[in-house]
């Protein structure tokens, strides 16, 4: 039962993470005008926002006018709803939580923004900044300098890369990874890059081969780092053990 509750309480936010990443970027604001068809500008019911439920019962279309509603935002709010939940059974019930729900609900943010406008806003970034600082300050890495340390690592990877690679990496990328060195920590931000680099080599070259992805023409990065962060955040240790067993 509790797990479910946790189930529920993710769709949830995975509802209002869909609205922040929508709409942040745009400069909007995240309450005001409420959540409403972008076809008919209905303003959609309390019926109309329960998260993965009321896409199922309109069957995918707006109530009024009948357009298709994007199946994005389910998804989104079942993928987050599993994320949450799945959390305390990967690292058991301890205040590191905290962190965990922290740190999906960014890569939630960052993969709706990334994907719709190939943008990571600076508030959110900022917003989340402050949020791990003070987390950190309760429930500290071991060693405690392991997060600035992280940070470093993560914004000088990041920035070598693109000035390499003339702008071949945006400056989003760059602070997201700052963020991610800070909360995971350098040995966790490391797995995350090479994971997410990984992703999107992979996903990129699928994308060539069958006409979605143009060579030379910019592909949002972010998704790839959101997943590649996850992974590392409740892999990352089991990762290095087996690299170093195998060696």
């Amino acid at each position: 039962m509790i797990n479910l509750l946790i189930f529920i309480y993710g769709t949830i936010f995975g509802s209002f993470f869909n609205v922040v990443g929508l709409r942040v970027p745009l400069n909007q604001s995240i309450v005001k005008p409420r959540s409403h068809c972008p076809k008919c500008n209905h303003t959609l019911t309390t019926i109309d926002l329960i998260p993965v439920i009321s896409y199922l019962l309109l069957r995918g279309k707006c109530r009024r006018c009948k357009a298709p509603i994007s199946p994005f935002y389910p998804i989104n709010e079942l993928i987050t709803g599993i994320l949450f939940m799945l959390a305390p059974i990967l690292m058991g019930w301890s205040y590191d939580l905290i962190i965990a729900w922290t740190v999906i609900s960014l890569m939630v943010i960052i993969f709706v923004s990334d994907i719709h406008y190939m943008i990571i806003p600076d508030k959110v970034l900022l917003f989340f900044s402050a949020i791990l600082l003070i987390e950190r300050c309760f429930l500290p890495l071991v060693p405690w300098w392991d997060s600035i340390t992280g940070a470093a690592i993560g914004f000088i990877l990041l920035l070598f890369i693109a000035v390499v690679s003339k702008g071949g990496m945006g400056g989003g990328d760059i602070k997201l990874f700052a963020v991610i060195g800070f909360a995971l920590g350098t040995k966790l931000v490391l797995i995350s890059f090479l994971l997410s680099t990984f992703l999107g080599a992979c996903f990129g070259i699928i994308g060539m081969l069958i006409g979605k992805v143009k060579k030379g023409k910019p592909m949002p990065f972010g998704p790839y780092i959101a997943v590649g962060t996850v992974i590392a955040y409740f892999y990352g240790e089991r990762l290095i053990r087996w690299y170093i067993h195998l060696m």
